[in-house]
């Protein structure tokens, strides 16, 4: 199926509400938009790097908690100094 044709699926009217009916994606797919096709690859790409980078780092949950960690410190500091800001109408 060329994905130009595809229709993702339909409303459907039930009692006093619509409801959205999806169809069936497990078509075998065709592209024949050039440019749809490089925008995939770039994808698939960027995926591939991503997954590169999770096999070098040894523990990928505690790197997550870590970067989360970082950026509440950092956004109750931004925090803090707009409050005393407002407490002192300097800002």
């Amino acid at each position: 199926m060329d994905i130009k044709d595809y229709k993702s699926g339909s409303y459907k009217q039930q009692y006093q509400y619509q409801s959205f009916m999806p169809s069936q994606v497990d078509h075998d797919w065709t592209l024949s938009d050039g440019n749809l096709l490089w925008l995939l690859s770039q994808a698939d790409r960027k995926l591939g790097e991503l997954n590169a980078f999770s096999q070098l780092v040894p523990d990928v949950d505690y790197f997550i908690r870590m970067h989360v960690s970082k950026e509440a410190t950092t956004s109750s500091r931004i925090e803090r100094h707009w409050r005393s800001c407002r407490f002192r109408d300097v800002c």
